[in-house]
């Protein structure tokens, strides 16, 4: 199925694949989720809620719609899970061999075995960093390997496989898990370290599948199983920014936004996670403007601490 629509509404000359460097590709597919259903109405509500976005990032002073953004063919595949993990790891793989900037949208969780497959077949010794609440280490559920509590299980077998936010997983999943490299919820709200640990493990080609569930159930409740305790928007872009800035992502995906018509606020911030991630990807971060604004951050934590201690030590006195 072809998409009549431009991504975010850019104009035609930034929405043709001649000239963009960047593939949007949507799999709308629903097949295997357990819970709440709606996933396969996620790429519309994201595509609708980006129209409604400023195209201006103040943190990176860029506009990356200006690099293009090609939607492709949808990825409607519906058969089997099986079929469509497929198709899509087919699609996927025809866009990096032109040499653009792939990015998938689901659909469940699912899709990304498909997709993962394409990036470990077209780039060596490759880390998948996979944010989610859930391990989704499973090797088959309900009869299937292709099950989105299985999203990840091959690339633990196949890649340098990181996780980030995980809070619930089955028993099982424990034999699939390098907990070395697992960065549990409960454990990172108590170790700011977490983030330079976790870019240490990382090789230099990294693949992100970020599923909304990452993002605490209080900010993201549009998604097939929501979960307390999760990641807030401004540690997690935090995260991401360094990644961008510290290794070379070849791609993404972004899955399970289940949106409510009641409440549009989640399809917003997902719209507006994938434009931050793309104006990471292709801002030159040798610009005074982005670095000063890094600088600035970072000078402001450490005046923070200062002070606090200071007003400690102060008290005691």
């Amino acid at each position: 199925m072809i998409n009549a629509k431009t991504y975010a509404g850019i104009p035609d000359k930034y929405a043709r694949l001649d000239r963009a460097e960047v593939v949007l590709i949507s799999v709308p597919y629903d097949g295997t989720s357990t819970w709440q259903k709606g996933a396969d109405k996620g790429f519309d509500a994201f595509l609708a809620a980006s129209e409604n976005m400023e195209l201006y990032d103040i943190e990176t002073n860029s506009e990356v719609y200006k690099k293009g953004v090609y939607i492709a063919e949808t990825v409607d595949e519906n058969t089997s899970a099986e079929h469509m993990v497929e198709q899509v790891h087919k699609t996927v793989k025809k866009y990096i061999q032109q040499e653009k900037f792939i990015t998938v949208f689901g659909g469940e969780h699912s899709i990304s075995i498909g997709t993962i497959r394409a990036f470990k077949d077209s780039f060596k010794n490759l880390t998948v960093l996979h944010l989610d609440a859930h391990a989704d280490l499973r090797n088959e559920y309900n009869g299937s390997p292709y099950n989105h509590a299985c999203a990840v299980y091959e690339a633990s077998k196949t890649t340098n496989l990181i996780q980030v936010g995980i809070r619930s997983m089955d028993s099982s999943e424990k034999e699939a898990m390098n907990k070395d490299q697992v960065f549990f919820a409960e454990q990172m709200i108590y170790d700011d370290s977490w983030v330079d640990r976790a870019i240490d493990m990382m090789t230099d080609q990294v693949f992100i599948t970020f599923d909304v569930d990452v993002f605490d159930s209080s900010i993201m409740s549009s998604t097939g199983t929501p979960e307390p305790g999760g990641l807030l928007w401004n540690e997690t872009i935090e995260f991401l920014k360094k990644v961008f800035m510290e290794k070379n992502v070849v791609g993404f995906d972004i899955v399970e936004l289940c949106p409510n018509p009641a409440n549009k606020a989640p399809d917003f911030m997902i719209a507006k996670l994938y434009y931050k991630m793309l104006s990471y990807k292709f801002f030159k971060y040798d610009n005074d403007d982005f670095l000063d604004v890094i600088e600035s951050r970072e000078e402001t934590i450490k005046r923070n601490k200062i002070k606090g201690s200071n007003e400690f030590e102060d008290e005691n006195e």
